[in-house]
Order: structure tokens, then C-alpha cells, then sequence
């Protein structure tokens, strides 16, 4: 570590033109990379490698995609009721909108080539009855369209009048309803080289712009929005646009604020004007360390991940936490690094002396901060969160880069501005030696009487308002959607609320049940017949004429074998089939004689409907090994734990067979996992970053000092910091998710090299007095205020973050701050009290506080070149 940092003072006090192009040339290097990000969306990266999410891996990997997608049109009356005459010729207006755009394009596959058929809806046979009796809708009153409604609702069997698509809470009795869906079915079949559906989100976006225009001009009580996952997603650009507006924001804020922490009075040599201009070096400069750092983070994770190294996935919305990270590690990197300059080029050095012992001796606090904060985000790696994983290994990386070019990029510059200033003779020594004489240095100064004066009791409110957070801790809320990162207000998520509440997460939600192992057996098979049969009475599954409305092989053997006359579909029949698999073992309740060969049984059907065949069974080394059973529900978010686990006993005859698994599995199932593997999670985490934290400063601690005991008194305020922002997280109402369970690293990652600095610094404080007192107080005015700086700075910058729309940012801009406050407190409030007591202990033992050869002997390696 000390040798590290020889080597980096020692090549910029020799060569800091090479350092500063070095530097500059990695940055673009790495920033040619940044453009090749590629970005997740959904669940993907949040998912745990859960059974749920490497079944739902599996189905997508294994299986021909479904030939179609349901777009969903929720046609709502701000007046609280669509039955009503305007409500029958808004539902008219809009289907001929949808006939008339692009969706047209892809639509007549269910029909003939008829895009009509393609359409269902809450007013479809209520338009056929109009027509049949030659009654113009333009012509209705709301009188007449209550009528028709329920004229239409009674000539329908009880379970197409539950499949009419009005919501649960409609009175259709009275005549009322809020809303009503209609359904959109687009054929993928008839977009080609399309894998990525760009060109299908175009269609639905032309679509959802016609069916907003037709609904405005039937009448202003009536709005109509189409939803589906590639409309909810479609606009990225809003949410990179609002990460870019929040951290420009947040970085015009942190300009302002460090110019006014790094403003030197003019004194001496140095006007009004000269400190204007030396001010804004300094800022830029910490402000070009930091941005260079982040575009080496981002270009580093490029390289690591799916376009090359493989070693993380794409990059989450997580992940564009990290820079508020690195913002607020390179802002406090940056003032203590040039207020320890400042302080030995007012004690008489000259600039390079002034920049090599500065970098010797704030280096070592930020190496030691560095590599302890990079350790304990390792330990993330270990999270069954993807996302989170990916996070430890890509803040490292930032970190890291952070702490380089802070010890390079910035001491090389600063020589090379001032050494000419030295030449000339104007370089304001007397004004840089008063720093310590600013308002923040002289309130952290005197702060120091509360650890000398009453640190028992600092350090007994500290554990009182630790035990607090814990009791937080264990009451926090734990809740995630991956439509958080959709912006609040947005009409699409109003509709996809609308749709979970009032149609139980509407017509268009799937879930797949995957089946691997001996699937092709007469057991096997019998099970799932079985299974289709438990589907028809559980609670969220879509039931038709008593059938649960699921696709499997036993669905399509269906399809193919039950004549027109028996209820079957002609279209689908096939006479040659049924002969053909009677012969091969099929009963007529489509199960199977033991000793069926129902491999064979599968291949006859494959050769009849390869397409529908194809989306529910796979072999995997010639033997029919992979199962999907994709079933119609309507849990939404709020009832997938509930459905997830009804399916499973619906299986569970298939399940138990030896040799084959069953699970079931969506989007809302793996969101309902990210959330249990959250929980169960997140105490562990914590520990093992502050245990290898600890471990790491106790460690360095005794060969640096012999003094092993320093690791623990530092990190334990760290501890007690996590533990107040939990605390303050209950109270403030503030959920634990994927973005605020990151609050602990960065708790820890900016906690650590606060309670370092403070350390390290009593330690050489400690040396140079043998009162307690002054040492304590000479820390807390030159390095508390520093720390002070730091804190406020970053608090102030990403409170900004409270003003987005984006739910995740708006809460993590309130624990950053609860974070970074909390860790000041604890460094210039509970750590000094704690190292006064311990100094105090060691005294009345009449044992040495600082191991002074020790310290010395790390000195002088550092001092050597």
C-alpha cells in the first residue's frame, strides 16, 4: 500500500506532463467505448438467478415466441361512467382508428385474413346487435346504449358476460361503468427480421396516437390509452433525458458549493481576482477528475460485460447510481487532497515538496478508503440480485479509477499550474496557509469539545439512535415493480395501475408453466391433463366454457382432434390426426393409455401444427425434454405470489414425478422474487461488507501502528450510520427496493473514508502534541472541516434528486442525504469520542496511545524515493 504510493507520488513529482497525456489518453480510450452500452429493461438485471427467472430464461431460449401480442385499449369517461351513447361511439371511433393505422398491417391472422377478428371488446357485440337492427349508434341516446348494453350482456352465457371486459368494480345492472378494455391482437408472424420488435413498437406507437385522436374527438369525458410492455418501455429516451437533467443539475449545484468551499480569503500576495481564478482551477479540476472517472467506469463496464468479457450483464437503471457514488467519493478525494496542500505550501514548501507529501499523506487515508470501500462492494457479488452484483463490481471499478487519477491527474496539474507561479514569485503562500481560518475548519474546530468534554455521553446517544435504526431496520417495508422506473404521471403507467387494479393486471397477462426432465411419458402426460382440469377452479386463471385458457401439448391435441360438431374449431381439425393418434394410445378425455408411446404421440402432432407444437414442447439431445404450458391470468402484481403458488399445487402431480420439475413463472412472479431475495438479503450483505471492512482496517491498523483496535473504533460509526438511515427510512416511509438497498454500500463507501480521515489524521496529530485535547481539536479543524465540505457539497448537489419524477430517485436523493449527513455526524461527533476514550484508556494503563516507532517507520518509507 505504502510502496503503491510511493510509486504514484514519485512518477508525478518526475514526469507530470507524461501523467497528465496518460491520463487524458485513457479517458478517450475508455469513452469509445461508452456508446456500446447496452441497457436493460423490465426485470432484466434485478432478477435473482431464482428458479422463476432461469425457467422464464429457459421458455424465452428453448421456445418459438408466441405468433402474437395482445395490446390492450383502456376506454375510460372522466365522468365516472363509459355506458352511455358517447361511451358506444367512442368504442366505434376507436376500432375504425385501429383498422385504419398500421396495426392493420399485422392484423387478420386469427380470421382469415379479416382484421376485425383481430379485435375484441366490452362494446363488440353490442355493435353487432346495432347493425343487425340497423339502429345508427350516432343516433343513441344514453338511455337507448344502457339498454343495448344490457339487452347484449343477457343474451350471453355467464362466463362470456365475465370475459366482457369491464372492470370488477363495473354495475352493469344500473348501468354504470368507469372504463372498459379492448383488446388488440397483433401477429409477429408477419413481421420478419424483427427481433428486437422495434418495428412492432412503431406500429403500437402509431396505433396507441390514432386511438387517443378518435376518443378526443367523439367527446372530452372520454380518453383512451393503449398499453403494453413495449408502449411502457418505448421511451427510454425520457428516462435517460431525466437522469441527464438530474445529474446536470446536481453538477451546476456541486460547481457552486465547492467554489465556495475551496474560496481562499485574498490575503498578501493574492487580489480578489486571483482567488476567483484559483478557486475555479480547483473546481474544475476536482470536476474533471470526477467525470474522467465515471467515463472510465463506463467503459471499463462495456468491456466487462455481455459484448466481451461477459463478466456483468447490461447496464440497469442500478447502475445509474454509481455515478452519485463516485461524485461523492471524488468530492471528498478532492478536498482533502487540496487542503492538505494548501497547508503544507503555507508551511513553507515549495510545490512539487508541497504536492509529493500531500499525496504521501492524504494518499495513504484514500488508499486505505479506497481499497476498504472497493472490498466491502465486492462482497455484493456474492447477492442473488443480478443487478446488485453487477453494482459491486462496477463501483470498484469507479472507485478505483477515482482514487487513481486523484493522485495523479490532479497533483500533476497543480504542479504544472503552479510551479510557474513559484518561478514568478506569485504564488500567494500566505493566503493558502489561513485556510484552516474559513468558517467550515473553525466549526469543526470547536465541535471537538463535545468528544473532549462529554464523549461518554455522544457515544451513548449514538448507540441509543443505533438501537433505534435497528428496530427500524426490521420493521422496513421491502417492495419492488419494475414500473418504478417509468416516470410518475405517465399516461401509460396511470393505465397499467388501472389495468392491475380494476381488471386484475388485464386481458394481455401470461404466465408459463415450464415442465423439464421425462415430459414425453404416459405419466407425465396424464398429469398435465390433470393439471389442465385443477387450472379450470384456481382463483386468476381465465376460464372459458369451464376450460382454463391455457396452450400445451394438451390443448393442441385438442384442437386437432375435437370435430366441429363436438365444439371444436374447424380450422384447426384435423380428421387425419384424430385417426392417427386414437391409433397411437389418445382416449377420448385426451389422456393416455399406459404404456403409450407419447413421444410418438407428440411427433404426429408436430408434423399436423408444428407452429403451435413449437411453443409448448422442446427436445433437448433428441429426447422431448422441455414443457410450456402458457396460461391466461389476471393476478397483476398484487396476486402473483398468490398465483405462483396455486399453479405450483396445480402441478404438483406432475412435479412429483421423479426426473420432471414444474415451475411457474412471469414478469410479476420474478418482481415478487427480487423482493424475497431482498429481504433475505440484505442483513447478511450489510454484515459481510462491514466485517471484510473491519477485517481490513484492523489489518492495516497493526502494521501501520500495532494498533489493530483502531480498525474497529473506526468502522463502528459506520455501523451505527447504516443503522440510522434504515431507522430514518421507516419513519419517513421510505420502501427497501433495489436503488435505496444500495444505500448501505454507499453508507459504507462514503462513511469509511470520513471515519479514515479522522483517524488517520488524530494519529499524526496525536505525535505532534501530548494533549488530548489539542490533537483532537487540530483533527477536527483541519480534516473535519474538509470532511464538512465534502458533506455538504454532495448533500446539496443530489438533493436535486428529490425533484424526479422517477419514484427510485426521488427516495434515493433523501437516503443520500440522510447518508452523507449521518456519516459527518458520525466522524466529527461519535469517532472523536471514541478515540478520545480510547486515548483516555490507554493513558490510565500507562501504555503509549500511538505506537510512534511504527508510525515513524511508515513515514520515512513514504518519505523515501
Amino acid at each position: 500500500m505504502q510502496h503503491f504510493i510511493r510509486i504514484l507520488s514519485a512518477a508525478v513529482r518526475r514526469a507530470p506532463i507524461p501523467i497528465l497525456i496518460g491520463a487524458l489518453v485513457l479517458t478517450v480510450v475508455f469513452g469509445a467505448f461508452v456508446p456500446q452500452q447496452e441497457q436493460a429493461v423490465g426485470n432484466e438485471g434485478f432478477s435473482p438467478d431464482s428458479e422463476e427467472f432461469l425457467a422464464a430464461q429457459t421458455i424465452d431460449d428453448i421456445f418459438t415466441a408466441s405468433s402474437e401480442v395482445a395490446v390492450q385499449i383502456l376506454i375510460s369517461s372522466e365522468s365516472g361512467n363509459i355506458i352511455t351513447a358517447d361511451g358506444i361511439r367512442a368504442y366505434a371511433a376507436i376500432r375504425r382508428a385501429v383498422l385504419d393505422s398500421r396495426a392493420s398491417e399485422i392484423m387478420g391472422h386469427r380470421a382469415d385474413g379479416d382484421p376485425e377478428g383481430d379485435i375484441s371488446g366490452f362494446y363488440e357485440q353490442v355493435l353487432v346487435n346495432l347493425e343487425t337492427r340497423g339502429i345508427d349508434p350516432a343516433a343513441l341516446d344514453d338511455a337507448g346504449a344502457v339498454a343495448i348494453v344490457q339487452e347484449t350482456l343477457a343474451s350471453l352465457s355467464p362466463e362470456a358476460v365475465d370475459a366482457f371486459l369491464f372492470p370488477k368494480r363495473a354495475e352493469i345492472e344500473a348501468g354504470e361503468s368507469p372504463s372498459g378494455l379492448m383488446v388488440i391482437f397483433l401477429a409477429l408472424s408477419k413481421l420478419e427480421d424483427d427481433p428486437d420488435q422495434v418495428e412492432l413498437q412503431a406500429i403500437e406507437i402509431d396505433m396507441a396516437d390514432a386511438v387517443r385522436e378518435a376518443a378526443a374527438s367523439v367527446s372530452d369525458d372520454i380518453s383512451a390509452e393503449a398499453f403494453s410492455f413495449a408502449l411502457l418501455f418505448a421511451n427510454q429516451d425520457e428516462f435517460e433525458a431525466e437522469v441527464g437533467r438530474l445529474f446536470g443539475t446536481a453538477f451546476l449545484i456541486i460547481l457552486a458549493i465547492l467554489g465556495f468551499v475551496f474560496w481562499i480569503h485574498p490575503r498578501g500576495r493574492l487580489n480578489r481576482l486571483a482567488a476567483v481564478r484559483r478557486a475555479a482551477a480547483d473546481v474544475l479540476l476536482a470536476l474533471a477528475v470526477i467525470v474522467m472517472s465515471i467515463f472510465w467506469m463506463n467503459g471499463i463496464g462495456v468491456l466487462l460485460g455481455p459484448k466481451y468479457l461477459g463478466l456483468i450483464g447490461k447496464f440497469s437503471e442500478l447502475l445509474q447510481v454509481i455515478p452519485i457514488l463516485l461524485v461523492g467519493l471524488g468530492v471528498d478525494y478532492a478536498i482533502h487532497l487540496t487542503a492538505r496542500y494548501r497547508e503544507e505550501v503555507g508551511g513553507g514548501a515549495d510545490v512539487v515538496e508541497a504536492a509529493t507529501r500531500a499525496s504521501r499523506t492524504v494518499g495513504v487515508a484514500l488508499v486505505l478508503a479506497t481499497v476498504t470501500t472497493a472490498v466491502g462492494f465486492l462482497t455484493n457479488i456474492f447477492n442473488p440480485v443480478t443487478a446488485i452484483a453487477d453494482f459491486g463490481i462496477l463501483a470498484s471499478v469507479g472507485i478505483g479509477a477515482a482514487f487513481i487519477l486523484m493522485l495523479t491527474f490532479v497533483p500533476a496539474v497543480r504542479i504544472l499550474l503552479d510551479r510557474r507561479a513559484e518561478a514568478a514569485g506569485t504564488l500567494p503562500t500566505e493566503a493558502l496557509g489561513h485556510s484552516s481560518e474559513r468558517l467550515l475548519p473553525r466549526m469543526m474546530g470547536k465541535s471537538s469539545v463535545l468528544a473532549d468534554r462529554i464523549p461518554a455521553v455522544m457515544l451513548v446517544i449514538a448507540l441509543a439512535g443505533g438501537g433505534l435504526g435497528f428496530w427500524g431496520l426490521t420493521n422496513l417495508s421491502t417492495a419492488f415493480s419494475f414500473t418504478d422506473f417509468v416516470p410518475e404521471g405517465s399516461e401509460l403507467l396511470t393505465t397499467f395501475d388501472t389495468l392491475s387494479e380494476d381488471y386484475g393486471g388485464g386481458f394481455g397477462e401470461r404466465t408459463q408453466v415450464l415442465l423439464e426432465g421425462d415430459v414425453a411419458t404416459p405419466e407425465a402426460h396424464n398429469g398435465l391433463v390433470l393439471a389442465h382440469e385443477n387450472m379450470a377452479d384456481t382463483p386468476n386463471v381465465v376460464v372459458f366454457d369451464g376450460t382454463a385458457q391455457a396452450e400445451s401439448p394438451v390443448s393442441v391435441l385438442f384442437a386437432l382432434t375435437t370435430p366441429p360438431e363436438q365444439g371444436g374449431n374447424p380450422e384447426s381439425y384435423d380428421a387425419d390426426f384424430a385417426a392417427v393418434s386414437s391409433s397411437l394410445g389418445l382416449e377420448s378425455d385426451l389422456s393416455v393409455a399406459p404404456g403409450t408411446d407419447v413421444a410418438a404421440l407428440y411427433d404426429a402432432a408436430f408434423s399436423s401444427a408444428p407452429e403451435a407444437m413449437g411453443r409448448t414442447i422442446a427436445r433437448r439431445g433428441g429426447d422431448y425434454h422441455y414443457l410450456n404450458v402458457s396460461v391466461a391470468t389476471q393476478a397483476g402484481e398484487q396476486g402473483a405470489q398468490a398465483l405462483g403458488d396455486d399453479l405450483a399445487a396445480d402441478f404438483a402431480v406432475v412435479d412429483a414425478l421423479d426426473g420432471v420439475n414444474a415451475v411457474p413463472t412471469n414478469e410479476n412472479i420474478i418482481s415478487r422474487g427480487v423482493v424475497d431475495a431482498l429481504q433475505s438479503s440484505q442483513a447478511s450483505s450489510i454484515a459481510i461488507t462491514l466485517a471484510a471492512a473491519m477485517a481490513l482496517l484492523m489489518v492495516t491498523f497493526f502494521i501501520e501502528s500495532r494498533r489493530p483496535f483502531l480498525g474497529v473504533i473506526t468502522i463502528t460509526p459506520v455501523a451505527l450510520v447504516v443503522l440510522w438511515v434504515f431507522g430514518m427510512m421507516s419513519l419517513t416511509g421510505i420502501s427497501f427496493n433495489p436503488v435505496t438497498a444500495m444505500i448501505a454500500a454507499i453508507a459504507i463507501g462514503i462513511g469509511v473514508p470520513y471515519t479514515i480521515h479522522i483517524t488517520h489524521r488524530y494519529q499524526e496529530d496525536r505525535i505532534r502534541t501530548d494533549s488530548t485535547t489539542e490533537a483532537i481539536r487540530s483533527t477536527m479543524t483541519h480534516t473535519g472541516g474538509a470532511l464538512a465540505g465534502s458533506a455538504f457539497t454532495t448533500v446539496a448537489g443530489f438533493g436535486i434528486l428529490v425533484t424526479s419524477t422517477l419514484k427510485p430517485f426521488q427516495q434515493f436523493g433523501l437516503v443520500v442525504a440522510y447518508a452523507i449527513g449521518f456519516a459527518l455526524i458520525a466522524a466529527v461527533l461519535v469517532l472523536p469520542s471514541m478515540l478520545v476514550l480510547w486515548d483516555r484508556w490507554h493513558r490510565r494503563r500507562g501504555d503509549a496511545v500511538v505506537d510512534e516507532e511504527a508510525l515513524a517507520r511508515t513515514q520515512a518509507a513514504l518519505e523515501s524515493s
